[in-house]
């Protein structure tokens, strides 16, 4: 007993050192830079362009049967142009299930005959032991464009072992999507309902967001930032849309530097965004995300769960049972929260499964999603990670509207905890959490543990062993990181 403390002791030494290593790291970097995005003073909104914009429209739109059909509908009905970007895209990856499947290469071809389609994607990893690789890559842009009048460009510009890992769409310069959802079944099918049901292969949970308004002028400006930078095409005069909506949205990215001649210093809006938002928390944090290993975020989560602001203080997190990359699901840092909440109850951490009766398939948890109070939303590209906070090319949509922000977090917890919006709607995030969440994800571990069928999606992540995986993360930061 003694000597498994002791070890415990060293392995927390070692990694608090690691991260405090990495984080210095971090802020020396963004300090040269002028970025205050790891000190942002006050107020919920990133500091600088763009502003938030009023008089928006924005969808939340959940699992990809869902997301799909909205961007198919408005690229059909798209009068001038589609713009594209994405991490990887897969020419015959159906948007539309069933009889009347349509792929996106397909819908995409159709449309460039009398508008202008193009996509931006991101060249592939030049190391071939990552997919996609340049050549996986290539031979889909080949696919993707061969007879067609569609336009395809791969990004080569990258830091190494980053990458490109926005997904946006863009229509006619009125609409846009920007979310988490790739269309391509590489490394898993996107295509999924919000039913989830055990399908003998992985399942996916995701989020994107449908905008309307003025904001929808700050995606269309950033695809044309990098088309430009790639094509060398002096960029397209844009019109800023008339407002649509009674949201006000603003438009956050990680880009970093060195990247685009006109973003010289990067920007790193979303590691800035969810600080803010992060400090200003008091009644509850909700988070999924693909990943958790970023000591930027976690400390002050930790922070919160140690000094609660009120003793119905709730953090809530959604993760992978097991990322896409093969490690630690959260590298050892649901254990540093686990440590800062030293059993009062106030965190609680799940993963999700695909279920049938009695059958379940895993889920895969790629959504990026974060809902503080009931009245701060963000939904984008970007994992809690250093890839995506600080190099890789990121983009999110922040909203400050409290119904909005209300009605997401409760599709979502209706969605996980298998019951209907109205059952917990009257109900506050702690009871819910306390009455619902945490008896539901603690009792199904207690089955798995003891080889039981299980009866319910909602699963606690199990405690990961401190020793390596709680240095892990930190330690692939101070070696790759910018």
């Amino acid at each position: 007993m003694d000597r498994r403390f002791d070890a415990d002791r060293l392995d927390a030494r070692v990694g608090d050192g690691i991260e405090r290593l990495v984080s210095e790291k971090h802020r020396r970097r963004l300090a040269r830079l002028g970025s205050n995005a790891l000190n942002p003073g006050g107020g919920w909104w990133a500091a600088g362009e763009p502003e938030p914009r009023p008089g928006c429209g924005l969808e939340v739109l959940v699992d990809g049967a869902e997301a799909f059909g909205a961007i198919a509908r408005a690229i059909d009905q798209a009068r001038e142009s589609v713009h594209i970007s994405g991490w990887h895209i897969a020419p015959r990856f159906e948007l539309v299930r069933g009889e009347d499947g349509v792929s996106i290469g397909a819908l995409l071809a159709e449309a460039a005959e009398h508008l202008d389609v193009r996509v931006l994607i991101w060249a592939g990893s030049p190391i071939a032991v990552f997919h996609p690789t340049r050549s996986e890559v290539r031979e889909a842009v080949t696919e993707l464009t061969r007879r067609t009048r569609i336009r395809c460009e791969a990004d080569p510009r990258e830091h190494p072992m980053h990458c490109h890992h926005e997904k946006t769409v863009v229509v006619d310069g009125e609409v846009a999507f920007v979310g988490g959802i790739d269309m391509t079944d590489l490394a898993g099918d996107r295509y999924d309902t919000s039913a989830h049901p055990a399908r003998w292969r992985l399942g996916w949970h995701d989020v994107t967001t449908r905008l309307t308004g003025p904001a929808v002028r700050d995606v269309a400006d950033h695809f044309a930032l990098r088309w430009s930078q790639l094509t060398g095409e002096p960029p397209s005069p844009a019109q800023t849309p008339t407002p649509a909506g009674v949201h006000t949205v603003q438009v956050v990215r990680t880009v970093a530097e060195g990247m685009y001649d006109r973003l010289p210093r990067g920007s790193f809006r979303v590691l800035e965004s969810y600080i803010r938002a992060i400090r200003n928390a008091e009644r509850y944090i909700y988070l999924e995300n693909q990943f958790l290993w970023a000591p930027e975020i976690v400390v002050p989560l930790a922070e919160k769960l140690r000094d609660p602001p009120r003793d119905e203080f709730r953090l809530v997190i959604v993760l992978p049972s097991r990322a896409n990359n093969g490690q630690d699901d959260t590298r050892g840092q649901v254990a540093v929260l686990e440590s800062a909440d030293a059993g009062a109850g106030r965190l609680s951490v799940a993963t999700l499964r695909s279920l049938s009766g009695t059958r379940d398939d895993r889920l895969y948890v790629h959504a990026k999603v974060g809902i503080i109070d009931d009245r701060w939303l963000t939904v984008g590209s970007a994992n809690l990670n250093a890839h995506s906070l600080l190099n890789d090319t990121e983009m999110n949509v922040v909203c400050d509207d409290p119904e909005l922000a209300r009605q997401t977090r409760l599709r979502l917890w209706a969605e996980h905890l298998g019951t209907s919006v109205d059952a917990i709607a009257e109900d506050s995030p702690a009871t819910v959490v306390d009455e619902r969440w945490l008896p539901i994800a603690t009792e199904q571990l207690e089955r798995l543990r003891r080889g039981e069928l299980p009866t319910h999606r909602l699963l606690a992540l199990p405690g990961v062993s401190r020793r390596f995986s709680r240095v892990l993360g930190p330690l692939t930061g101070l070696l790759d990181d910018g």
